[in-house]
């Protein structure tokens, strides 16, 4: 299947949206691929509701944004059972939740009962309510956000709802020239600014691309590799807690996606390691000003595949 055309209209609304931040775009369109949810921790106002926004639009599917606060309910996200006085019975009315794109804006300031209710949804893509199980969309996706420096008032999420999550990203303040930019484009976009335009990629179509991102082949050796690195991440004095095997399925997928992105039909070692800092950053408890030299020391001291070795197992 040629991905190419589909794939480069949402890198260019995505990096349209988010001025400079090609890295970024990158790996979102990476974890879209491989199925997975993202968590964004950054400063407030860098762009990552207009992220969320742009991803909705680009993939053509429908957006939905969960304020998260300390009296948010479970219900206020999956939905909840409503007695209807004239038909008598009660019907389901249906959260933010069965949407194709969730954004739960600053997920850490809500209680961990309420955070809780995501997981079965970012897990199976469906929510039990009153003992009846709801589908969610095919092509769900979570993208949290999380203030670093606002820790009063929060409560940080536990390992169970990290896991979850496929990577966690930065975005970071924008270049001098891209802010310049940015400023010239809001001039007179009134209130043309918000409006819609054509998803990038036809219905179903996104789906299929999935599927052939799930097809790629993953050789022994890279398996091996893998599996190694995972085993140095629970033997590492640095590391809270070691990759989970869902972790490492997780870390797989994600390297399948970035070997489909860059039109290949096998992984490689490069894709294990691209993907290497937001898998594990999200996931191992490891204090952000050592991060950099544990991963570093994780990567080093595991043997990698040649290349030839690599592309000739996946044949």
């Amino acid at each position: 299947m040629s991905a190419t055309r589909p794939l480069q209209g949402i890198r260019d609304a995505l990096n349209a949206a988010l001025l400079g931040k090609e890295s970024v775009v990158e790996h979102v369109l990476t974890c879209l691929l491989a199925r997975g949810h993202l968590l964004l921790e950054d400063l407030p106002g860098l762009g990552k509701t207009t992220l969320a926004k742009a991803l909705a639009q680009a993939i053509g599917g429908t957006f939905a944004r969960v304020q998260c606060t300390p009296d948010l309910l479970p219900g206020d996200i999956t939905g909840f059972r409503m007695y209807d006085q004239h038909k008598r019975e009660f019907e389901f009315l249906p959260g933010p939740v069965f949407a194709d794109v969730l954004l739960a804006d600053e997920i850490n300031r809500t209680t961990p009962r309420t955070q809780s209710a995501l997981l079965e949804a970012m897990a199976e893509r469906q929510v039990t309510v009153d003992n009846i199980r709801h589908i969610l969309s095919d092509g769900f996706f979570v993208i949290a956000t999380q203030n670093p420096v606002e820790q009063y008032g929060t409560y940080p999420l536990p390992e169970a709802q990290l896991d979850r999550f496929a990577m966690k990203l930065r975005v970071g303040y924008p270049s001098r020239d891209h802010e310049l930019a940015m400023l010239e484009s809001a001039v007179g976009s009134g209130v043309d600014r918000d409006r819609a335009s054509p998803p990038a990629v036809e219905p179903g179509l996104l789906r299929k691309l999935q599927s052939a991102t799930a097809e790629v082949a993953v050789g022994a050796p890279v398996r091996e590799y893998l599996v190694g690195l995972a085993h140095r991440t629970r033997s590492h004095p640095r590391v809270a807690l070691g990759l989970s095997p869902r972790g490492l399925l997780i870390w797989q997928r994600l390297a399948q996606a970035r070997a489909f992105l860059h039109g290949r039909s096998f992984v490689t070692p490069d894709d294990i390691q691209d993907v290497a800092r937001p898998v594990l950053e999200v996931r191992l408890g490891i204090e952000s000003e050592a991060t950099e030299r544990v991963l570093a020391e994780i990567i080093e001291s595991t043997p990698v595949p040649s290349y030839s070795t690599t592309s000739a197992a996946s044949a």
